[in-house]
């Protein structure tokens, strides 16, 4: 099972910190061992004093496929959850500016948050789903998918020239403005729409 992050996906996102907007779908892998036991607390590792939350939609994919056609690729998944990609934010910054490789920033051991469900995307109109991050009860991300420079399918169809997609696989699909730090004790509750998805308690 892979796990694949798109990064700035949200302009404002982008802008807000200093990138510039992709031409195509920029994406990266978090191992398997990144996802969050379900219910578990998220632990803030030694490494890092700047962990910082990313809310993101998330597609499941449901077949194995390569080298898909935009005009399929909603045959590849038929549900969306919400995720966390949380990242090591001086980490990133300190290998970015060397022109290294940041994966240790964003792959670590329970970077990717997921969703406890997901729900059948013919409950949802795929062009208009609201979602949201709250940190100790104030709403701190509000993103629409409307709002995605890439949506799903363009998404599966470019991964899909690289990488052969299966069963089980995760894609995130960037997160929209608000990012910003946790500490010890906040509790982070995600939604789409009025739907509580998940809730992490941060150690």
């Amino acid at each position: 099972m892979k796990i694949i992050c798109i990064g700035r996906n949200y302009i404002n996102h982008a802008k807000e910190l200093g990138n510039a907007i992709a031409s195509e779908p920029l994406f990266f892998l978090k191992p398997d061992t990144a996802i969050q036991p379900k219910g578990h607390p998220f632990f803030i590792p030694h490494f890092s004093n700047d962990i910082h939350y990313e809310v993101e939609l998330v597609i499941r994919i449901n077949k194995t496929g390569k080298h898909i056609e935009e005009r399929f690729a909603h045959t590849y998944y038929s549900q969306i959850g919400l995720g966390i990609d949380f990242t090591a934010r001086d980490i990133q910054q300190e290998c970015k500016a060397k022109g290294l490789p940041w994966e240790k920033a964003k792959g670590f051991d329970g970077s990717a948050q997921i969703s406890r469900t997901f729900i059948d995307k013919s409950n949802l109109n795929l062009n208009n789903i609201i979602f949201s991050l709250q940190k100790n009860g104030k709403q701190v991300q509000l993103g629409n998918s409307k709002d995605m420079c890439f949506n799903f399918d363009a998404i599966i169809a470019h991964i899909s020239k690289f990488y052969t997609l299966k069963i089980g696989d995760l894609i995130y699909t960037g997160t929209p403005e608000g990012v910003g730090s946790v500490k010890a004790g906040d509790e982070l509750k995600g939604f789409i729409g009025e739907q509580e998805m998940f809730k992490v308690v941060i150690k």
